[in-house]
């Protein structure tokens, strides 16, 4: 088919779905008619004109999108059904109209391109920045490989970006600004804030300060001193009196609250069970710790 014809046959199936629906109820699109309805409307032909069309016919050029327009005998009846003479009746009314709808649609293609044709020169000439950074231990100068980094990047009227380092200590990201600005934090480091331009990105390193309380925490909550008087005085001055300490359980099955007496007591039981405390979360105020959440693998 034609432009013209397409347009002519898809604005009669319209006109027959409005005919249909002023007496029956059904969805304003007749593609979207089954079962029932389609025989409705095999009724309601035949009580208005005296005409039929079988199932088949009519998902072959209602339901789908013919190759070609049906016989000329099946337009008329179409167009006897919503009140016209014939075929060439329906097309002299609606002349005047797809002229004005085709000089419409070639507006809206010739916009349609110019669009597409503008993306992808921006896209064509856009470069993205390449930023790569590689993480290592500020003491000991040895890549992160061993604990895991969390990265945060910032970026300008969007809400953060997430990101792990992979398996050498390093991160990469793609952007179209010229700067970069994340967050960079493990449980065992300090959390950082990293500014780089892509200028001085030939630098790709990114040096991690140590958290010394964390580390001495899990060192003492792991049972790694032997003095367990000792054990316990370290950890008395390690954590605030008033501190929120809680455990939490694998596969979200709640919570534990811990004072800090029962906290110290309960990482200095000579037990096997204590062996693997990973600290999840530290806040520290003045020196002390003020809240821990914990988790025993």
């Amino acid at each position: 088919m034609n432009e013209s014809d397409i347009y002519y046959f898809n604005l009669l199936k319209k006109e027959v779905a409005s005919t249909f629906l002023k007496n029956y109820s059904a969805s304003k699109t007749i593609k979207d008619w089954k079962g029932d309805e389609i025989i409705a409307f095999q009724e309601d032909l035949f009580d208005k004109v005296k005409g039929k069309v079988s199932e088949k016919w009519f998902y072959t050029y209602f339901k789908n999108t013919p190759e070609k327009l049906p016989r000329i005998d099946m337009l008329n009846l179409l167009s006897n059904y919503i009140g016209l003479e014939n075929w060439n009746a329906f097309k002299s009314k609606n002349k005047i109209e797809v002229k004005k709808d085709l000089k419409k649609q070639s507006y809206k293609i010739l916009v349609t391109l110019s669009i597409i044709i503008s993306i992808s020169v921006y896209f064509l000439f856009q470069t993205k920045n390449q930023f790569k950074f590689c993480f290592v231990d500020a003491i000991k100068n040895e890549a992160i490989v061993k604990t895991k980094l969390d990265i945060k990047v910032l970026t300008k009227n969007e809400s953060p970006l997430y990101f792990t380092a992979d398996d050498f200590g390093c991160f990469n990201f793609e952007s179209e600004e010229d700067h970069i600005t994340f967050v960079v934090q493990s449980q065992y480091h300090k959390t950082d804030t990293i500014i780089r331009h892509i200028k001085s990105n030939n630098n790709t390193t990114v040096k991690v300060i140590p958290d010394d309380y964390a580390l001495l925490l899990e060192y003492y909550a792991n049972g790694n001193i032997k003095n367990r008087v000792k054990h316990k005085k370290q950890l008395h001055e390690l954590i605030d009196n008033s501190a929120i300490i809680f455990q939490v359980f694998g596969n979200n099955i709640g919570i534990e609250l811990y004072t800090k007496q029962d906290f110290i007591n309960f990482t200095t039981l000579p037990t096997t069970s204590i062996k693997h405390i990973k600290i999840l979360e530290k806040k520290m105020k003045k020196g002390k710790i003020v809240k821990l959440k914990f988790i025993i693998k």
